[in-house]
């Protein structure tokens, strides 16, 4: 079942394209993380899914209604980038103020604790730091037992720890049969959580597979090596020297490794691995895309249509 779809949607502001006919589906039980740099375009299509924003051209379905219609949204949990309780409320009192809106809400103190909040439950919001705060608007997404949760960069402003906390509440919501969207510019965030991963780059859909589909799509592969010198080696795109280990990412791993071994470079601890996620999404978000272009292909690893 589709509980949250974009059909060709774009949208713009003034002479700004932010979403270029954008298709994406959310299905029930899934965990999608939407992935993409600054400006691509993520912020806005949560946006149109929510019915913060409308469409300039195509359509968006929540619950197969109208994101804009309250009924549409009276099973979701949202958190955006930019949120603000009132600065002289207590933690509690937040909770407890949202969760009057609710038929069926998750107990105060089940879900301060949940969170990682219950000592704070008497500190008024203004109190709090970034990181509170923003833990406290991620719990805020979940108090009325959402069906569909979307959260847009949930951790930003977290330390390591707090991150971690909110990790766990997430898995736990989707194994118990919730559905989410997540966005973030955390790479290790969506590779940890999602499922299925959405890059997004100049306002258009570059791949949606599963995360090892991701990194197949570029065809890429890491290729790390203790060594002094090494001569010109075919399919190279990258070289990093880390710490005395040279990082080779390359098209043709064997024949890099053939090369080595027929010009007699003396080297030691080879390895070879797949990319990365982050690899994967810096390869893929630094193509250029021409804007008349959209032709759906089918990543390396999966059957999802990515956009090339």
């Amino acid at each position: 079942m589709t509980l949250a779809r974009a059909e060709q949607a774009s949208r713009r502001y003034g002479d700004v394209l932010a979403l270029d006919r954008v298709d994406l589906e959310v299905r029930a039980g899934e965990l999608v993380g939407l992935l993409g740099p600054n400006g691509a375009g993520k912020s806005t299509l949560m946006k149109l899914l929510v019915g913060l924003r409308r469409p300039s051209s195509g359509r968006v379905e929540l619950f197969g209604g109208d994101p804009r219609d309250a009924a549409s949204r009276r099973h979701i949990g949202v958190t955006m980038q930019e949120t603000g309780p009132p600065s002289t409320l207590r933690v509690g009192e937040v909770v407890d103020f949202v969760s009057a809106h609710y038929p069926d809400p998750v107990p105060r103190a089940e879900l301060l604790d949940r969170f990682g909040l219950a000592d704070l439950a008497r500190r008024q919001t203004g109190g709090l730091s970034g990181g509170q705060r923003r833990r406290l608007a991620v719990a805020l997404a979940f108090v009325g037992r959402p069906r569909l949760v979307l959260l847009d960069e949930p951790t930003t402003g977290l330390d390591v720890a707090a991150r971690h906390t909110l990790w766990d509440a997430i898995r736990a919501f989707h194994d118990d049969g919730g559905t989410v969207l997540l966005s973030s510019h955390y790479l290790e965030e969506v590779e940890a959580l999602a499922h299925r991963v959405v890059v997004i780059g100049q306002g258009r859909v570059l791949a949606d597979d599963t995360v090892d589909a991701v990194r197949g799509i570029v065809g890429v592969r890491r290729v790390s090596l203790v060594a002094d010198d090494l001569p010109d080696l075919p399919g190279v795109v990258r070289t990093e020297r880390v710490d005395g280990r040279l990082h080779l990412l390359t098209t043709d791993a064997d024949e890099l490794v053939r090369a080595l071994v027929t010009a007699r470079t003396p080297f030691t601890d080879l390895e070879v691995r797949p990319t990365s996620l982050e690899e994967a999404f810096l390869a893929i978000t630094s193509a250029d895309v021409p804007a008349d272009t959209g032709r759906p292909t089918t990543a390396a690893a999966g059957g999802r249509p990515t956009t090339v």
